[in-house]
């Protein structure tokens, strides 16, 4: 069992979705409740941006800027900076918000969202995961979701990886343009009876191993191209929330955690980012072809 440093201060309430790519300078990821994309810089600074009440993730685009989730919806930012907004997807009777996703290898971006109350069942919730195509056409993929959380493909583009956190699991779709996501089925068991390590973000490394960050577990863990666990990656905070892969030569693994819940003097570190070099390079972020 290896250790990640910390590389930040406490610096968000509830950090999320990192991604890193050299268009943007390095390292982004969200301080959701705050509406905020945070930019660390390779000298440990760090800037911000706002986009609105809630802001769930952010991918990048292929002629530059990104692609973003927002509360109720998808935005685009152009490589100027410039912020077009796309129809909002539900409204705020139905209780929800936008929570995790990513870009497929056909550079078509998905967002998953989440019921506020959190009161769904396991897996059979009233939250969905849409597919943004650059054409800008939104259609659902997933339905039955109750906290839509990792989703990672594999190196050659044939696998796609999933957390719905509470069923407790990473699940493995087949994927092809055509079809899409299809053949849902479990990939890794992660959670136990302890409760505590519930499956949040993911990513997956260049030799197929997929890295699960634990809500509650204070840990990051890789699982092999077969579900096996292969190795554990401690974390100095409780409510480890994502990860992903960065540096010029994606072999630096980024970890963001949260805050939220927490009284002010409990998990000092929680919401800070941490940084592990696992041996294994992960996989360029895929962007938004639109």
């Amino acid at each position: 069992m290896a250790a990640a440093e910390r590389i930040t201060d406490r610096i968000v309430g509830h950090g999320e979705g990192p991604c890193w790519s050299p268009t943007w300078g390095g390292l982004r990821f969200v301080d959701l409740y705050e509406g905020d994309v945070v930019t660390l810089a390779p000298d440990g600074s760090t800037s911000r941006r706002h986009y609105g009440e809630v802001v769930a993730i952010t991918r990048p685009r292929v002629g530059g800027g990104a692609v973003v989730a927002v509360e109720r919806g998808i935005v685009l930012e152009d490589a100027s900076g410039e912020l077009v907004p796309l129809p909002e997807l539900w409204g705020p009777e139905a209780g929800l918000r936008m929570n995790e996703g990513g870009c497929d290898p056909d550079g078509r971006f998905y967002a998953g969202n989440m019921a506020y109350d959190q009161a769904d069942g396991k897996g059979t919730g009233r939250a969905t995961v849409f597919r943004l195509d650059p054409d800008g056409t939104t259609t659902p993929v997933v339905e039955g979701v109750t906290i839509s959380n990792g989703l990672g493909w594999s190196p050659d583009g044939t696998l796609a990886y999933y957390n719905d956190t509470p069923t407790g699991k990473t699940d493995v779709f087949d994927y092809s343009r055509e079809g899409g996501l299809t053949n849902r089925r479990t990939f890794a068991q992660v959670n136990d009876e302890s409760g505590r390590n519930r499956p949040d973000g993911l990513t997956v490394d260049a030799e197929g191993g997929v890295w699960t960050a634990l809500f509650g577990g204070s840990a990051v863990r890789r699982y092999a191209p077969d579900g096996t666990l292969d190795a554990v990656v401690e974390v100095g905070a409780r409510q480890v929330t994502a990860c992903t892969f960065g540096g010029e030569d994606c072999s630096e693994l980024f970890i963001t955690t949260s805050r939220e819940g927490l009284a002010d003097d409990d998990d000092p570190a929680a919401g800070s980012v941490f940084r592990y070099v696992p041996g294994v390079r992960g996989l360029p972020a895929l962007p938004f072809a639109g």
